[in-house]
């Protein structure tokens, strides 16, 4: 569903996307991670056919994102991070605008406000709503033409756990019907939760790419954590990739010093920080 082949894109001397490649297949929720400014807003951009690449080729539902850019937008959702909604209409208002944007049935537009809980303050002014009800109301707008590919930037940003929950089986649901999803998150939960593969981009480079689990696998650094005899009751950390650890393990092993011993998984997290150097902020 979405093919990106040697893209670059160049703002004067700064290279925020440097000649990346990668695809997305049909049905699949694709997990996009990276710090801030390693490139992911620059992509979705041109991904939604809001920007176009210097170099390279980029091509969603078989679409050209240069030559075919008015028939896309049919066939995407878009779910931004920043609420655009017009905050003196109703939540209805807003909902018909864009269901007649999309040539969509009107009535599409009820049975969303239904589905998103949001029925009885459908008449309401969206300056009245909080940001969790905003929220619905954006991604239920994204939803509203049926699309094939949805795009969802930092979709449960800011939210309360169980209006975050709430928003994650819609994407599952969604996505169990059929549309292919393209997510942002800074959540490594629900990054490793939602997406059946995962790609990390930093410097404007892919630096990783597969199923969460190969990823936690390929970069997994076992470690244990002791206590031993003789160091006070304080854990000692040992990395059983190290064979200097592994030596001095099999020391204490072998003199009895061993009193507890406890291994550890690395989590995505500790794969992100581990690829990129630093925490998502």
């Amino acid at each position: 569903m979405i093919e990106v082949k040697n893209v670059v894109k160049q703002y004067k001397t700064i290279k925020a996307v440097n000649d990346v490649t990668f695809s997305v297949k049909k049905g699949e929720i694709f997990g996009f991670l990276g710090p801030n400014g390693a490139g992911k807003s620059t992509i979705i951009k041109m991904l939604t056919a809001n920007l176009t690449p210097t170099s390279g080729s980029v091509n969603v539902a078989g679409l050209n994102i240069v030559k075919d850019r008015s028939k896309l937008h049919n066939l995407i959702g878009v779910i931004p991070e920043i609420q655009n909604l017009y905050e003196r209409m109703s939540a209805r208002e807003n909902l018909n605008l864009f269901a007649r944007l999309y040539n969509t049935d009107l009535t599409k537009v009820d049975t969303l406000l239904k589905r998103f809980e949001l029925f009885e303050r459908a008449d309401d002014k969206i300056k009245n709503f909080s940001f969790g009800m905003k929220q619905r109301i954006l991604i239920a707008r994204g939803l509203l033409a049926n699309p094939e590919i949805i795009f969802m930037d930092e979709p449960t940003k800011g939210l309360d756990p169980h209006t975050a929950r709430y928003i994650r089986e819609i994407i599952k649901e969604e996505n169990k019907k059929g549309a292919t999803i393209f997510l942002t998150t800074h959540y490594m939960e629900e990054a490793e939760y939602l997406s059946d593969r995962i790609a990390i981009i930093d410097k404007g480079k892919i630096v990783a790419l597969d199923t969460p689990q190969n990823l936690k696998m390929k970069q997994n650094e076992i470690k244990v954590y002791l206590k031993t005899s003789k160091n006070n009751n304080k854990f000692e950390v040992i990395s059983l990739d190290n064979e200097s650890d592994r030596n001095i393990l099999k020391t204490w092993l072998d003199a009895n010093e061993v009193l507890s011993i406890n291994s550890n998984k690395e989590t995505l997290e500790d794969v992100f920080i581990r690829l990129t150097g630093r925490k998502l902020v």
